[in-house]
């Protein structure tokens, strides 16, 4: 009998899976809201220089006593290209002959202007509060916004290398339990962050800490869509933004008071040459499945080195980096992998995080990106079930990348159909993401999603090229899926295919690929000599 067996004894899906599922369900609808929470919490408001104007270097001493808002700007910022005030300047002196309707407005350029240099003005119609607002993040400083997040997302890859070893070490139970921890502590420090730098510091530690128990729960996040919709929600009711990080942050102090009742990973636990402990885990299992008498069979007799209880699991089946590298047919695989991960993530966020780009409602955009994965999964569930994992991956790549690079020659008065193509997009590479997940764990004896990280920490900062060219961003942003697609075609397909529990599994069914294209050449060339 193998391990699989014992558990299909104790109840492979009973009562006992059911309530454990649904209480990691609830975190991870929570792990969307962090991911994607600088949306909300980093939104950049309209702004202008504070108007700053000496009465006593005019001729209309009480002129501004007479002069609405409007006016007020006309006469102190510049306008832009599109007629709006200008974000980052502002004349130094009033401009009182703008008011007048017989003068020709000269172009802004051609009058003296300066920096904001006592501030700026925002709108705080939509937004009462954001880490921008608080800390002046526009102009030259925009950057950090970008910035903030990237940290946050090297905080999940730092916690997906250390926390992923140390859960090794120490158990499921003890890394889920201390990332709850830390993610609702450090999640709360954020929300009263006296500065940037602080602000920065707490994200990257929750972000360490998500990476923890996302690493315990890959295998639920179809509910991770129900956060991105939760999220605008809980966005649209919070306007400041310490208070909605505030939200999503606290509920893990409720989370850290039932995770005590999880159980340890029976698997783990046998790995890890605790079969008492191992032994009583799945013991409870049963009794909680109705099967206790199942469960009293499984004694310690039976879990001995030469007995069943560890048939189907080797405890040296761990592997370094140099083993992904280090024979030709798994380093091809592990090259394409990379190239797919990274870009597939690199474009979702990409696209993800920059709401306010589209010219509509950001709470209504973030309900439709949220909503569309729904379809989005059902669609390459049903391709990846028929056509074929690497097609399936492939297409969705490429579809992605040609939308989001034809959304750059769509005007900005065509918001409508702006958006419709980023929904397309965003539900293409959401596809792309599941896909690549199943596809990893099928060709790999372990998955390696790494560079999907590395992916998220570098999106962000692609959005700073716009400073150099507006159309930059999404150049990258569609051309990285677009080559990530075709290199994808280079995957084996593992469809209706034996999956490989090893390295050299994988290794030994490249040969015989290899072999099988072999002899099939040779019977072609030997037919053409017959004939």
């Amino acid at each position: 009998m193998s391990f699989a067996e014992f558990l299909h004894q104790v109840g492979g899906m009973g009562r006992f899976q059911i309530i454990h599922t649904m209480l990691l369900t609830i975190p991870i609808v929570l792990m969307a809201s962090h991911n994607l929470l600088q949306n909300f919490t980093a939104a950049i408001p309209g702004h202008h220089c504070q108007v700053h104007i000496n009465a006593n270097n005019t001729s209309y001493p009480n002129a501004t006593l007479h002069l609405d808002s409007q006016d007020l700007l006309r006469v102190a910022i510049p306008m832009d290209r599109n007629r709006q005030p200008e974000k980052c300047r502002r004349f130094v002196t009033a401009q009182w002959q703008l008011l007048d309707p017989n003068v020709t407005e000269p172009n802004g350029t051609q009058l003296d202007t300066e920096p904001c240099t006592e501030g700026w003005t925002y709108d705080r119609s939509m937004f009462t509060s954001t880490i921008i607002t608080e800390w002046d993040l526009v102009c030259n400083l925009q950057k950090f916004q970008q910035m903030a997040q990237s940290i946050y997302m090297a905080g999940v890859l730092v916690g997906a290398l250390v926390l992923g070893g140390l859960s090794d070490r120490f158990g499921r139970k003890a890394m889920l339990i201390w990332s709850f921890l830390q993610l609702a502590v450090m999640g709360t420090c954020t929300a009263f962050a006296p500065s940037y730098i602080s602000y920065c510091i707490f994200r990257f530690l929750g972000g360490m800490a998500l990476s923890g128990f996302g690493l315990s729960t890959a295998c639920l996040r179809f509910v991770y869509t129900l956060g991105q919709i939760l999220l605008a929600g809980l966005a649209y009711g919070i306007p400041d933004w310490r208070w909605l990080q505030l939200t999503v942050s606290l509920p893990f102090f409720f989370f850290l008071i039932y995770s005590w009742w999880f159980a340890e990973s029976a698997r783990w636990l046998v790995l890890a040459g605790k079969d008492d402990r191992a032994v009583k885990v799945l013991q409870r299992v049963a009794r909680m499945n109705g099967k206790r008498e199942e469960g009293e069979k499984i004694t310690t007799e039976v879990k001995r080195p030469n007995g069943v209880f560890n048939e189907g699991l080797d405890p040296q089946s761990s592997y370094t980096i140099s083993d992904l590298v280090r024979t030709p047919a798994i380093r091809r695989i592990f090259c394409c992998l990379s190239i797919v991960w990274f870009s597939t993530s690199f474009s979702y966020y990409g696209l993800a995080m920059d709401l306010q780009n589209f010219g509509v409602s950001i709470y209504l955009i973030q309900l439709i990106f949220g909503a569309v994965d729904f379809p989005a999964k059902v669609v390459v569930t049903i391709s990846m079930s028929y056509i074929g994992r690497r097609i399936s991956l492939s297409a969705f790549l490429l579809l992605a990348g040609l939308v989001i690079i034809a959304n750059i020659f769509v005007p900005r008065e065509l918001q409508i159909v702006r958006t419709s193509l980023a929904v397309i997009g965003k539900g293409c590479l959401s596809a792309a993401f599941n896909c690549v997940f199943l596809f990893t764990t099928e060709l790999y004896p372990t998955p390696i999603s790494t560079m999907a990280r590395v992916g998220g920490i570098v999106a962000p900062l692609a959005k700073m090229l716009d400073d150099y060219f507006i159309f930059l961003p999404p150049v990258v942003y569609g051309a990285a899926p677009i080559i990530s697609g075709i290199v994808a075609t280079l995957l084996p397909e593992t469809l209706n295919q034996l999956l490989p529990d090893t390295v050299e599994e994988v290794e030994s069914r490249g040969k015989d690929t290899k072999e099988k294209i072999s002899l099939q050449n040779q019977k072609k060339v030997l037919l053409k000599e017959t004939c």
